[in-house]
């Protein structure tokens, strides 16, 4: 039975509090009401301490005072009505409707906060997902069920590399492993973004024709700080419905992280808890894993969740806190590199410090192509390298080189160039990305192929030259 309180005790930002509140529940839904405004704002109970309640109020505490607000409790949890009409929808940060189409008749409702997942249950990820961007497929291959987050910065494309993913990303190449009824839709869930932000994904969406299998959760800069608290929860459990109860692969990418971990901090201050690392709350960790864990495969569905978070690491500090722990929840990381980005090599991914730590079981011969782990190696020792001859040539001069370290030079210069370097539309099949592996590794003398296999060097090596064009 829902429950109607007068007044309030305290306000705070976008907390209130509420005294002599009984059988009030943490996580309970909160409806507020005010005296000659028929709009009414919807808060979440976060604090429940004897006989009184904090609330985090969604649309912010403007325009309430403590004498003419009307405070309901739900009796339930924040939930999200689903039905296979959500694709090709977009919604705000707590999943109202924004896209001008009605409300969605559900057919089942769900807690954004999810259900516990029984390990048990778990499969361990196998099957890749094609992005068609080589530094990724061939390098940090993202695995169907994995969480491989984008570690980026201020100023780099780390957007268009989530829209190119969205537009590209699909199940794999390889149809022998690859029912025809197999699909990937897209759960994109935004925090803090720009409007001109979400009108660049919305449009970039609509031109390429992927809109009818994207969902949208939209949280812009002007829209309540605690709504991006929400966001990734309700952008999870769609896909979850997606994923679990339709069948479907589900890709979900959460941008920005860091979004989510500022509001997080904000709201901590406002409650008064002492801060932890940087200012953030101590449960940043168990936050951050309640959303990640939430990627996988399970034995009694034929769907997976898949997810791609990206978070702009403050100063490019890898070290911060939000990348930081990220990197223990997550299996890898894709990390983008501001030289690469100012030597206008798109995507300026930085290949040595990325990692898929799930690659090593979903690649090889039933899957993607037998050589593809020997490539991978190789081509990560040989631009290891190309470091080591650099710093040199900056400290005696390239000319003074040996031979040997000017091919390493030649080739660190063409793996940016061609490899990691590619055009925005440019959707690459995970053999051709194996072949141009192969033509740059021609660079480097046979005997320096030191991490490929006998059997697959002499199986595929003269098949190749270094020919670029």
């Amino acid at each position: 039975m829902a429950i109607e309180y007068l007044g309030l005790s305290e306000i705070k930002g976008p907390l209130v509090a509420l005294e002599n509140v009984k059988n009030a529940s943490y996580d309970e839904m909160v409806e507020f009401t005010l005296d000659n405004d028929p709009d009414r704002k919807l808060g979440r109970i976060i604090e429940v301490y004897e006989d009184k309640a904090i609330i985090q109020v969604f649309e912010g505490s403007e325009n309430m005072s403590l004498l003419n607000t009307h405070t309901r409790l739900l009796g339930k949890p924040l939930s999200i009505g689903l039905s296979p009409d959500i694709l090709g929808r977009t919604f705000n940060g707590i999943g109202k409707p924004i896209d001008g189409m009605g409300n969605l008749i559900p057919d089942v409702v769900r807690d954004v906060n999810g259900m516990p997942l029984n390990p048990v249950k778990r499969e361990y990820p196998r099957n890749y997902i094609r992005t068609g961007i080589s530094a990724i497929d061939g390098l940090t291959t993202l695995i169907r069920g994995q969480k491989l987050p984008i570690f980026s910065g201020n100023g780099m494309p780390h957007n268009e590399l989530a829209a190119q993913i969205v537009k590209q990303a699909s199940i794999s190449d390889n149809t022998e492993n690859k029912s025809e009824d197999e699909e990937l839709v897209i759960v994109f869930g935004a925090m803090g973004v720009n409007h001109d932000v979400a009108e660049y994904f919305k449009k970039t969406f609509e031109e390429s024709g992927v809109s009818d299998h994207v969902v949208m959760f939209l949280n812009l800069a002007n829209d309540p700080v605690v709504e991006r608290l929400v966001t990734p929860r309700v952008s999870l459990t769609t896909a979850e419905y997606l994923a679990f109860d339709l069948g479907k692969h589900v890709l979900c990418i959460l941008t920005d992280m860091t979004s989510f971990a500022e509001a997080l901090r904000e709201v901590s201050s406002s409650k008064g808890e002492i801060p932890s690392r940087k200012g953030y709350p101590g449960y940043l960790y168990s936050e951050l894993a309640t959303i990640y864990e939430r990627a996988g495969i399970v034995t009694d569905s034929t769907g997976s969740v898949t997810q791609i978070p990206i978070l702009t690491m403050p100063n490019d500090d890898i070290t911060h806190p939000i990348p930081d722990l990220t990197g223990y929840i997550t299996e890898g990381q894709i990390v983008l590199d501001r030289v690469l980005n100012g030597a206008s090599i798109y995507p300026p991914i930085n290949v040595l410090p990325s990692l898929s730590r799930l690659m090593k079981d979903g690649i090889g011969a039933e899957y993607t192509r037998e050589d593809h782990q020997d490539v991978a190696n190789q081509l990560f020792a040989s631009y290891a390298k190309v470091g080591e001859a650099r710093a040199l040539a900056s400290v005696i001069g390239e000319d003074e080189l040996s031979d040997i370290d000017k091919k390493y030079l030649a080739f660190g210069k063409a793996f940016e160039e061609k490899f990691v370097g590619q055009r925005s539309d440019e959707n690459r099949t995970i053999i051709e990305t194996l072949d141009l592996g192969w033509k740059l590794l021609h660079i480097l003398p046979k005997n320096e192929l030191d991490r490929i296999n006998t059997e697959i060097l002499k199986k595929y090596y003269d098949n190749y030259t270094a020919d670029f064009e």
